[in-house]
């Protein structure tokens, strides 16, 4: 549990105060899931352009304003806190805009967050996010497996096998690779099972550095995968 602690938001969790690390540890994170936002705010309608715009002065309000200083032990995870910090910033920022352009006698505006602008499309903006999310972690994880295969000098193998990481190969996969790289199919069925294990490790690790408690990798890992599945109609 001791090596636990150092990791990204436990630290930030841990701190409180603006300390250097901390907030080296906070800009990490934000800049790893800025896709993630990103996709969120698209999916509340905005243009391209608008969701730079919004994205960016999210990020700079969090940074500044300390905002993480609220985040507590029963919300530990630093995914769950920014989909719900996002969430309130796009409600405010809405809520302003609707009050900038009121003018008397017009009666106040009750918002509810789900009048929110929305696009249109297979997914909510919360399931986008959470897509989003997950997928920042299996790149970002699958980068990671790319560069140890590489030190190990076993760039090209890596290559040839990342398609059958996250999905099943056909039939004739494994013997027609065999065959170009004059290996065994069975060679390549277990390399491949091999750097499935590794990158369900690296995945985890990733994870880990987003939550306060080492208790939750598993919740966090269960919810990646729930999020990858198929789309809902």
């Amino acid at each position: 549990m001791g090596a636990f602690q150092t990791t990204r938001w436990s630290l930030i969790i841990a701190a409180r105060d603006d300390t250097p690390e901390a907030r080296g540890a906070l800009d990490a994170l934000c800049r790893a899931y800025r896709p993630a936002v990103l996709t969120y705010v698209r999916g509340r309608g905005h243009s391209r352009g608008e969701a730079e715009d919004l994205t960016q002065g999210f990020f700079a309000r969090f940074l500044e304003r300390g905002l993480h200083a609220s985040a507590d032990r029963e919300r530990g995870r630093f995914r769950v806190y920014l989909r719900t910090a996002l969430h309130n910033f796009l409600v405010n920022t809405y809520e302003h805009d609707a009050a900038e352009r009121r003018r008397p006698p017009q009666r106040p505006v009750d918002l509810d967050p789900d009048q929110l602008p929305t696009a249109a499309g297979d997914d909510l903006p919360e399931r986008a996010f959470e897509r989003a999310w997950a997928v920042t972690v299996v790149q970002r994880a699958m980068q990671r497996l790319r560069r140890e295969a590489r030190a190990a000098g076993k760039g090209e193998l890596f290559t040839r096998l990342q398609g059958f990481l996250l999905e099943a190969p056909d039939g004739d996969d494994y013997p027609r690779i065999a065959a170009e790289l004059g290996m065994r199919a069975n060679t390549i069925a277990v390399a491949t099972h091999r750097l499935r294990g590794r990158l369900r490790e690296l995945v985890r690790e990733e994870l880990a550095d987003t939550v306060d408690r080492a208790e939750d990798v598993d919740d966090e890992y269960a919810a990646l995968v729930g999020s990858m599945g198929p789309r809902r109609k």
